[in-house]
């Protein structure tokens, strides 16, 4: 299996590990102020594991469409994981409905395009900034006697 499909699984889990734990640390917390903590906790943790899997992409050297495609990736499996889940809690839990059908689709499918256009511009802007620093860095070895 490549690098990048594993890693591309990898992040998939842990999204989809991030998303089970804060929803059952958030469904025990008592207090609306602890369930809306343990929530923007989830965000953090997931926006630094998207961050990470950006730089890992960047780091072997892939192009930042690959990159954020890779990434989008992941976040729309972890999505899909999360739908399913949902509907299963849905469906065991008698205080709630189970979500339509169309979550198992449009989960995905909204994420996939949301994360794969922050990706790309994180990705790029990686880019951007890598070509900078290389080329001031030529600049100065050049520079220096």
């Amino acid at each position: 299996m490549k690098p990048s499909v594993r890693t591309t699984l990898l992040l998939a889990a842990v999204y989809t590990g991030v998303g089970l734990l804060f929803a059952a640390l958030s469904g025990g917390a008592g207090a609306s102020q602890a369930r809306q903590t343990w929530r923007l906790a989830a965000w953090v943790v997931s926006a630094a594991a998207f961050g990470a899997h950006i730089a890992h992409e960047r780091r072997i050297g892939n192009r930042p469409r690959i990159a954020a495609f890779h990434v989008s990736l992941a976040a729309a499996i972890g999505a899909f994981a999360l739908a399913v889940a949902a509907n299963l809690h849905g469906r065991s839990a008698p205080q709630h409905r189970p979500l339509p059908v169309s979550a198992l689709v449009v989960w995905p499918v909204v994420m996939m395009a949301a994360a794969f256009v922050a990706a790309l511009a994180a990705a790029m802007l990686l880019a951007r900034l890598g070509d900078r620093g290389a080329s001031a860095a030529s600049r100065e070895r050049g520079a220096t006697p």
